[in-house]
């Protein structure tokens, strides 16, 4: 009988080289792909070992002393769009004075995201949780995604915040016409209908959804200029956009009086 432990380790490998078979230009097969660096190498293995990148936070989130009393502590989590929210000077601040905490890795998926939500969101006894993810899955950094596997993610998320008595912000995903590190995916259409039914999921579950899509989107899904490095990734204009809608949607996740989703 094949151990559980060697069919998830299989299923890393498998997932870990579709990541980086992903990252190839449109017009270059794998066989005539020059070989990874060593850089990319020492990724793929650090991968293998830890795929929701617990390690990333392990240590930050054992030195977070608990919520004083009164405080409403509120965990932005996410992927590269939250880990580089104030990580960079070129990407603003990132609330200052505020009980908010960053916990996005660059890169995840929700299927990532949901391994380590209890480690990274519940464990650190927030009032909210701010989600922002689907982009990464649909551009399929972690192998091939439907959008029921993207929705069951939301869901089980959802359900664990749910139980663990936390407000859940669900964060629309931000426009992209593209993705520079995946040639050829064309994303506006499925960001649109994941948006849709993020909207919904919220209406029937009694979350807020946070829309940063209509306030940063062209006609055509792209990000609006200026508010971009690369089509993707906000710059601090772009963040400027995302902190009071953000502010206004956790202000009424908390019951603080603001209307409208």
């Amino acid at each position: 009988m094949i151990r559980p432990v060697m069919i998830c380790a299989a299923l890393l490998v498998a997932q870990t080289a579709a990541s980086y078979a992903g990252q190839l230009p449109a017009n270059t097969s794998p066989a005539s792909a020059a070989p990874p660096t060593a850089s990319q190498v020492e990724k793929m293995q650090a991968q293998l070992l830890d795929w929701p990148d617990l390690n990333r936070y392990r240590a930050d989130d054992a030195a977070l002393p608990p919520p004083a009393a009164g405080e409403e502590r509120v965990v932005f989590f996410g992927d590269s769009i939250t880990d580089g929210w104030g990580r960079r000077p070129e990407t603003g601040s990132f609330f200052p004075g505020k009980p908010y905490v960053n916990r996005g890795i660059s890169g995840q998926t929700t299927p990532q995201m949901l391994v380590r939500f209890e480690q990274d969101v519940v464990h650190l006894h927030p009032a909210a949780v701010v989600i922002l993810a689907g982009t990464n899955d649909i551009a399929g950094n972690t192998g091939p995604s439907t959008p029921q596997m993207i929705e069951d993610n939301f869901t089980a998320m959802a359900a664990i915040a749910k139980q663990s008595g936390i407000k859940l912000v669900l964060a629309s995903i931000t426009p992209a016409y593209a993705y520079p590190w995946k040639p050829g995916v064309s994303p506006v259409a499925e960001i649109r209908s994941m948006n849709q039914w993020l909207r919904d999921f919220c209406s029937s579950n009694g979350c807020v959804y946070l829309d940063y899509y209509t306030a940063m989107s062209d006609e055509k899904g792209a990000m609006r200029p200026g508010l971009s490095f690369d089509g993707v990734h906000p710059t601090a204009k772009g963040y400027a956009i995302m902190a009071p809608l953000a502010e206004q949607a956790i202000a009424k996740a908390l019951g603080h009086g603001v209307s409208g989703n």
